[in-house]
């Protein structure tokens, strides 16, 4: 158990580069369109979306059974994969909201009602400061080549692993693609502060 940590994190350390360009901080080396990103020396990480797991509102008996599924969750990853939770808090755009979530108006008896669920809408977007969290958790892992990480992240990432184990606890789980990660990156405050 000692060694399989010790090589652990002997992987995950490597040599610190002071970044000259804002390219140079984020650590990617390469990128494939499936979302798989080179983040070291034949280190590969995949980033997967979860909703929030309403834990407080469910009985005890429910509770310990998520509690073992969360286990086996954990325990469905390699030894030799890192996993790292990231929660953006970002502001709500409401012209988008109201765009694409709002019912539009059908100039019918049913009106009312529109208005009042879009009313009802807007003031819980609107409520706790207009921030939306969206979660994510990326599993990092050392292999030989991308072919190695596509056959791994297609195990990890498939039904009976990490999106299955999250699908069982009452949550919705999907794997980001390249454009979605890219997205994630450019909708976080972190990328505006990197930036600046």
């Amino acid at each position: 158990m000692i060694k399989t940590l010790k090589t652990l994190f002997k992987q995950d350390k490597e040599k610190f580069i002071v970044p000259k360009s804002v390219q140079a901080v984020i650590p990617l080396k390469t990128m494939w369109e499936d979302g798989i990103f080179l983040v070291g020396r034949n280190k590969y990480a995949k980033t997967f979306k979860f909703e929030d797991i309403n834990y407080a509102v469910v009985s005890r008996e429910d509770k310990e059974a998520m509690f073992l599924e969360y286990s086996e969750l954990l325990n469905a990853l390699d030894s030799g994969a890192t996993t790292k939770i990231t929660i953006n808090n970002r502001r709500l755009n409401k012209a988008d909201f109201e765009q694409t979530i709002l019912i539009p108006m059908a100039e019918d008896d049913l009106d009312k009602y529109r208005k009042e669920y879009n009313k009802m809408l807007l003031d819980k977007a609107t409520g706790a400061n207009s921030t939306v969290q969206d979660k994510y958790v990326t599993v990092s892992v050392c292999k030989k080549n991308i072919e190695e990480a596509r056959n791994y992240f297609a195990r990890v990432g498939g039904g009976a692993d990490l999106i299955g184990h999250f699908n069982r606890l009452g949550s919705k789980c999907t794997e980001l693609d390249a454009n979605d990660k890219l997205r994630m990156y450019w909708s976080t405050d972190m990328w505006n502060i990197v930036t600046s």
